[in-house]
């Protein structure tokens, strides 16, 4: 699945790496349920930093629609709610 953070490039992620994403992504929400700010910031960080090192980045002037974009680092957490679908931010 190729995606891309908000400020970054694009990365392809396998379809094996989602079942780590979406524990992170669990997690993030529960921080973002109970308004834990520092547990939002800690957990964020650790998503985004986990499809980086999961990912193959795309090179920078490749042009692939991303299937799935995620918030930048400094992001908000009313401005993640308003990336959440059903899901979370990861489908699954």
């Amino acid at each position: 699945m190729i995606t891309r953070i908000m400020g970054e490039g694009q990365v392809k992620l396998a379809d094996s790496h989602f079942t780590e994403l979406n524990k992170l992504d669990d997690e993030l929400l529960e921080e973002m349920e109970a308004g834990d700010e520092e547990g939002f910031r800690r957990t964020l960080g650790a998503l985004l930093d986990a499809v980086r090192r999961l990912g193959t980045p795309l090179p920078d002037d490749a042009l692939e629609p991303s299937e799935l974009i995620l918030p930048a680092p400094d992001a908000t957490m009313d401005e993640v709610r308003e990336m959440l679908s059903d899901d979370g931010l990861i489908p699954g």
